[in-house]
């Protein structure tokens, strides 16, 4: 009908009005597209807003939800620090006498006095701080070396701030805080203040476990650290927030709850590196190593590789996030950088007091050095108690590369057979701590390939083996090994050096570029990759015309690494981080 309007039309969206000519008006799809655009646009503009509220809610509900539990811990660890302190009155007496004939420095008692001593220099941080620093740790009783920095650096801050609290999150829940004290005391020879540590038990540790996600694993454990993380922040939440292990999306679930929460990372390994990209391509120089080596060919394969260039990118993005980063390495450092820096430059992260390109610090992890210098002698008497041994001190996990080891060790065997009849036969000696079922499995499967070497009686394992025991293998060792592919540091091979054993490591990471390097120009041990090229190398090391010569440079090197210098290093970050608090 002329001059009228379709009831369609008179229902068209926005009530747009009918041209004079009694069509459709085609001003109203115009109007509806406008309005869709932007609402999206508005939509995508006040999603980081949305998003920043609902995390900020749920940050409010957490703390409102766990304030008594928080009062609860005050008021325990301010019992047993009195109770601790009435234990030291009673034994002041032989305290003190012990001191004088011995000089040790492990009575915590006057602890407060010391710690004033060394930082009344006007730094930042008063050694009244008393705040309640979580630690992030959901597998703080393994024994490794990721472990020895957990404890090193709680120990450090316990001396530098008596007031604060350490608390650690872990998975450990079968094991009583006095066990796990005891068991740092006996593995690392670490004393800590018991009074003002508590340890926090988390019930959802398998989320991060590789066998729960057989598919998408990366994905997978990173989803399942922030399960813990919610887990961890719904027993306390801290004033300051450290992750110890390289749970970056922890702490970015952290920051995104509690914007006030100052966090940092402490990163032995990163989830993703631009070697583990490299690696899947056959043709790359690193396509031959990993456990996904040369897999990025094939549909299967260029889905691996758009899901680990996503899961990269969003690495990237959460790393970004976290307040304070620390690395274990300059191997370490360099992918981070790669991966988190342009977006923490981005968002303006590095700040104006530091001189370097990177607010990414190294932090080399601490080694007792100066222990292992009192207690295994490297001199000409010494070479006589050292025997044809190849010691390998590392946790049976499959990274370690235990497998390539001994096929090396049979090849060099094999080699040397006839050589040996008429000399002693070398030993190696594998030394670790097994965390779990699957890692007594790989123990097991270890043995069993000795075996098809025929080479078990020339192997031995040492399992979860104490300080002293591993203090007597260093004495007698020649040797020092370690077999992985771009181990991120390499704590056991500073140990071999500060021991006096020449090093024999994997051509790649920290062992390369940071440790087993040359000092006033001569090689402190040696390099391979493959199998063959181990085993050439063994013999070199068990051949060498002047050891001694070899052991000293290698201890000299190891001086790089002490806990004293980790301490330093470390209370530099902490500082930081109290700093943000203010």
């Amino acid at each position: 009908m002329e001059g009228s309007c379709s009831v369609a039309s008179r229902r068209s969206w926005f009530g747009a009005a009918c041209d004079d000519d009694g069509s459709s008006s085609n001003h109203s799809s115009s109007y509806g597209v406008a309005a869709f655009f932007t609402a999206v646009v508005l939509t995508s503009a006040l999603l980081p807003y949305i998003w920043r509220l609902a995390g900020s809610t749920l940050g409010w509900y957490l703390r409102q939800r766990t304030e008594s539990q928080r009062q609860l811990l005050l008021d325990t660890m301010a019992s047993d620090e009195k109770l601790f302190q009435e234990q030291k009155k009673q034994e002041a007496a032989k305290q003190a006498e012990k001191k004088k004939v011995d000089g040790s420095d492990d009575d915590w008692e006057n602890v407060e006095a010391e710690v004033t001593a060394s930082s009344g220099n006007g730094e930042k941080g008063a050694s009244d701080w008393d705040g309640i620093v979580g630690f992030f740790h959901p597998f703080c009783n393994a024994g490794g070396g990721g472990e020895r920095v957990l404890w090193a650096a709680i120990r450090a801050t316990q001396q530098r701030w008596p007031k604060a609290k350490c608390v650690v999150y872990t998975g450990d829940h079968d094991v009583h805080k006095d066990a796990i004290l005891e068991r740092v005391q006996d593995r690392f020879n670490i004393h800590l203040h018991p009074p003002t540590i508590a340890f926090l038990y988390l019930s959802t540790r398998r989320w991060v476990l590789a066998s729960t996600w057989p598919h998408f694993t990366l994905a997978g454990q990173s989803f399942g650290s922030i399960i813990m993380a919610w887990d961890a922040l719904s027993l306390l939440v801290p004033d300051i927030f450290v992750d110890t292990m390289g749970y970056a999306f922890a702490l970015g679930f952290c920051k995104l709850l509690f914007r006030g929460i100052p966090t940092g990372a402490y990163v032995h390994y990163p989830t993703i590196s631009t070697d583990m990209l490299a690696s899947l391509d056959p043709s790359s120089e690193v396509g031959g190593q990993g456990v996904n080596a040369g897999q990025g060919v094939g549909m299967r394969g260029r889905v691996k590789r758009v899901y680990w260039q996503a899961f990269a990118w969003l690495y990237g993005s959460v790393g970004s996030s976290i307040d304070v980063v620390m690395t274990n390495s300059s191997w370490t450092q360099a992918h981070l950088q790669a991966l988190w820096g342009p977006l923490r430059a981005k968002k303006g992260k590095a700040t104006s007091a530091q001189k370097s390109d990177t607010d990414i610090a190294i932090v080399y992890p601490p080694v007792a050095v100066s222990e292992l210098e009192h207690e295994v002698d490297v001199s000409a008497s010494s070479e006589a108690a050292r025997e044809k041994v190849l010691l390998y001190i590392a946790q049976f996990r499959p990274e370690k590369n235990h497998h390539l080891i001994l096929q090396a060790f049979a090849s060099f065997l094999k080699k040397r057979r006839e050589e040996m009849l008429k000399t002693s036969t070398p030993k190696l000696v594998l030394v670790g701590s097994v965390r779990d079922d699957s890692d007594s499995k790989r123990v097991y499967q270890l043995r069993l390939l000795a075996n098809e070497l025929n080479i078990r009686d020339d192997v031995e394992f040492h399992l979860d083996a104490p300080w002293p025991a591993i203090l007597q293998w260093l004495r007698r060792a020649s040797v020092g090994v370690n077999g992985m592919w771009n181990e991120h540091f390499g704590i056991g091979v500073v140990e071999y050096q500060a021991a006096g054993l020449i090093a024999v490591v994997h051509d790649s990471g920290g062992p390369k570029l940071d440790i087993v390097t040359k000092i006033d120009g001569q090689p402190t041990g040696f390099h391979a990759t493959t199998a063959d090229e181990f085993a050439d190398v063994f013999d070199q090391a068990l051949s060498l015309p002047d050891p001694l010569a070899w052991r000293e440079r290698a201890r000299r090197s190891a001086k790089r690494f002490t806990e004293e210098e980790f301490e330093r290093k470390w209370l530099e970050q902490m500082d930081r981080l109290i700093a943000l608090l203010k």
